[in-house]
C-alpha cells in the first residue's frame, strides 16, 4: 500500500515538472534524490520559520486528520506547507514566504528517504492541500502558545 501511495504522489508532483518523465529520471538517477520544480501550478507553498512550523503543525494535525504535504529544508530551518494555487500572491503576514506563480522549489522524491530537505507530511497523491483559512488559524494558535512559553520561561505571570 505504501508503494502504491508513493507511485501516485510521485506521479503527481511529477505532473507540474516542464518534463514529467526527465522529474522522475532525476529522482531516481540523481544520489540525493531530488528535483525542482515550479510552483503555482498545482499548489503554492507557504515557507514559515521552524520555530513557528513545527507548532503550526502540530496544532493541524489536531484539527484534521490529514494536513496537505509538508516539507522541511536542510538543517530543519524552515518548513513549506502545499496550500491551492493563488494562495501565495493573496497571503498578507508577517514572517511567512510564499512560493506562487513563476517560483521553484527543491522536492525530494516520495518513499525515499534522503538528506537534507524532507517530507514530514508527505503527499498521498490525490491532490490533498491544507486549507489557507485553517493554516492560518493554526499558525495564530501556535504563536499564542509560544508567547504564553516564552512569558513563562522568563518568569512572567500567564495570566496576563
Amino acid at each position: 500500500m505504501a508503494d502504491a501511495r508513493a507511485g501516485a504522489a510521485i506521479g503527481w508532483l511529477a505532473s507540474v515538472a516542464p518534463d514529467p518523465a526527465v522529474c522522475r529520471r532525476e529522482w531516481e538517477r540523481d544520489p540525493r534524490g531530488i528535483a525542482l520544480l515550479p510552483t503555482g501550478r498545482r499548489w503554492d507553498v507557504l515557507v514559515l520559520a521552524a520555530r513557528l512550523g513545527y507548532p503550526t503543525l502540530d496544532v493541524l494535525t489536531r484539527l484534521i486528520d490529514r494536513p496537505g504535504p509538508v516539507l522541511a529544508d536542510f538543517g530543519d530551518a524552515r518548513m513549506g506547507f502545499f496550500v491551492p494555487p493563488g494562495t501565495a500572491a493573496r497571503w498578507i503576514g508577517t514572517g511567512v514566504r510564499g512560493l506562487g506563480a513563476g517560483t521553484w522549489i527543491v522536492v525530494p522524491r516520495p518513499g525515499r528517504a534522503v538528506g537534507g530537505v524532507r517530507w514530514l507530511v508527505p503527499p498521498d497523491g490525490s491532490g490533498t492541500l491544507t486549507d489557507p483559512v485553517l493554516l492560518e488559524l493554526a499558525m495564530h494558535e501556535a504563536a499564542a502558545v509560544l508567547a504564553a512559553r516564552e512569558r513563562y520561561a522568563e518568569g512572567g505571570d500567564l495570566g496576563r
